[in-house]
């Protein structure tokens, strides 16, 4: 995501080219286009990233200290809200905007109903 062509759309399936990560853009920024990096480098689009690493899952042989890495099924978005991505497949890399790292998105709260 360096070049400023390629911007993330909401859609947009991205794959991480140093660990096992893949993400779809969920919610994306109007104007300009953030850099979606994970463990430190770059997100490419999916249909041109490198086949991922054997196992399944999580990259093979990776061990525990590599990183908070992602988890299937949950939402990350930046600082400011206006990026938001879904994680489709787990790998031990750490998502960041910017250079600034992703949060998971936690739920929001129901309304009491007494």
């Amino acid at each position: 995501m360096t070049s400023p062509e390629t911007t993330p759309r909401p859609g947009d399936q991205l794959a991480s080219t140093a660990c096992a990560t893949r993400v779809i853009v969920v919610r994306a920024p109007a104007g300009g286009g953030p850099v979606v990096a994970c463990g430190g480098s770059p997100m490419v689009p999916a249909a041109s990233a490198p086949p991922r690493p054997a196992g399944g899952g999580a990259d093979a042989g990776a061990g525990p200290g590599t990183g908070p890495g992602t988890v299937v099924g949950k939402r990350y978005v930046d600082a400011a809200g206006t990026l938001e991505l879904l994680c489709t497949a787990a790998g031990t890399g750490e998502l960041t905007c910017d250079g600034v790292p992703m949060t998971l998105k936690t739920a929001k709260p129901l309304p009491a109903s007494d």
